[in-house]
């Protein structure tokens, strides 16, 4: 089962002008939780659609990237790094990195990729008018969570107990999916295993161990950037348990997943570098 592609877009800040202006060389930063391998794939969609519209690195644009290598508290020191660099525009990826971006300046403009929810963390005042200097898309990861586990049930009939992987420690972005998701469970009358796990390959094999022992018939993830960054190995690792398992992006099943159910994050990205253009 592929994903669908749901978005919705949030009416844009003039950002950088459409007009080349000629010898003008425009100054991005990219600001990410997680690793630049990671995220190749959404990148490569960001740059090719950069391209597309006629902005070539190195000849009229430059890309300052700052990847917080699954530390997300290395995330305000990045942005304020940014930030001292005096660019034209900074892309915050995800919810940690465009709060971390936001909390830094209130004079450069910011687009937003894929947040999960922007309203309810502060990034902006409303989806239609967003007020400040933030712009962007969302990904609805709080909503389509819910979706996820029904698909989950339909697609395994006698479903009664799914392990959530969740990172550990928690912050705004994911209680707030835990918010909608335990009510989603009692609902649907399944039991939520939530297992907190760093998204190394040693912890991750450890959470999958104690979904088992759980008793734990379907698996999901919160949506988090160190989750899709490591999304090989947890396919691998829910093959190997015999665990059936819906994911929040299609590059998971890519890479040999069950189902996923979400947004098209690849569009996103490509739409967050159209947006990055447009006055």
């Amino acid at each position: 089962m592929r994903s669908i592609a749901v978005a919705v877009m949030l009416l844009a800040v003039a950002v950088i002008a459409q007009a080349q202006q000629p010898g003008k060389i425009f100054r991005i930063g990219f600001l990410d939780s997680s690793t630049a391998p990671g995220m190749a794939v959404l990148l490569d969609a960001f740059r090719q659609e950069l391209s597309n519209l006629g902005w070539i690195e190195g000849k009229n644009i430059a890309i300052e990237y700052r990847f917080a290598e699954q530390k997300p508290d290395r995330l305000p020191e990045l942005a304020a790094d940014l930030v001292r660099l005096k660019l034209d525009l900074i892309v915050g990826t995800d919810t940690p990195s465009a709060l971390a971006a936001k909390n830094a300046t209130t004079n450069i403009p910011i687009v937003m990729a894929n947040p999960g929810d922007p309203v309810s963390v502060g990034l902006v005042t409303s989806l239609a008018r967003p007020g400040g200097n933030v712009t962007g898309f969302s990904g609805l990861a709080n909503e389509l969570n819910t979706k996820r586990l029904e698909i989950l049930k339909d697609v395994v009939p006698r479903l009664a107990r799914v392990g959530l992987l969740q990172p550990p420690g928690g912050n705004i972005a994911t209680d707030l999916q835990l918010k909608q998701l335990r009510p989603a469970a009692s609902a649907l009358m399944l039991k939520l295993e939530e297992i907190e796990t760093e998204a190394d390959a040693k912890s991750l094999e450890s959470a999958f161990k104690t979904g088992k022992q759980k008793q734990i018939n379907g698996i999901m993830t919160l949506t988090t950037r160190r989750f899709f960054t490591e999304r090989k190995r947890i396919v691998e690792l829910a093959g190997k348990y015999r665990l059936p398992a819906v994911y929040f992006q299609r590059e998971f099943v890519d890479e040999g997943g069950l189902m996923s159910y979400g947004a098209d994050y690849v569009d996103l990205y490509r739409r967050a570098a159209v947006t990055s253009t447009r006055s």
